[in-house]
């Protein structure tokens, strides 16, 4: 269970910053901090220097683009294919090699949770680029990104933890989700009044 919960918790936070999962990933598996799975040797090369330095200048890629209004919006956008792939991947490189029903499961359940986070994260980040001010999205981003940070720590460090915290996760990502339909519904509904003189 703890590894179903680290493999669900990677992967909702993978479609926030997919980047920083990948890299945290193959710190943790570089590391010996997770096992790298023996029957999917591929996988492994998340550990290998080379992915780690380049997911590390994915990391600060992500990092700038999330701060600048609109532009978060189109980096999102871009990524709405790679994060669900990623968190599935994640997700199988987490889960034991040795059950391939196990490993199917974590495949779709993972590349579902990413792609709902990512849901949640672009529809928040579009109803925020409404605003014309530019400190509110500086402000979301930080969060988080400090989110990912922490929650990612305790995912590795606190196996036993990871379940709820993905629980946790799905539901702010519902919650985040029902509000951006919510706020975007009422913005559409609203129709200039064109009578006045």
């Amino acid at each position: 269970m703890e590894i179903i919960g680290i493999a669900g918790s990677v992967s909702l936070l993978s479609g926030w910053r997919l980047y920083l999962c990948i890299f945290a990933t193959g710190i943790a598996m570089r590391s010996e901090a997770i096992p790298v799975p023996e029957n999917l040797a591929a996988l492994a090369v998340l550990a290998n220097p080379w992915v780690i330095g380049i997911a590390f200048i994915g990391v600060l890629a992500e990092f700038f683009a999330d701060k600048v209004m609109w532009l978060d919006s189109l980096w999102d956008t871009i990524h709405t294919l790679f994060r669900p792939i990623g968190g599935a991947l994640l997700a199988l490189a987490i889960v034991d090699p040795s059950d391939p029903a196990m490993q199917v499961i974590a495949f779709l359940l993972g590349g579902g949770a990413s792609l709902a986070t990512h849901a949640g994260k672009a529809g928040t980040r579009a109803v925020v680029n409404t605003s014309p001010e530019p400190v509110s999205n500086v402000a979301l981003s930080s969060i988080e990104d400090a989110a990912t940070i922490g929650l990612l720590y305790l995912v590795y460090e606190y196996p036993l933890a990871s379940g709820v915290i993905a629980l946790v996760l799905l539901a702010l990502t519902a919650w985040l989700l029902m509000t951006a339909r919510r706020i975007i519904k009422r913005a559409l509904s609203r129709s200039p009044d064109t009578s006045d003189p």
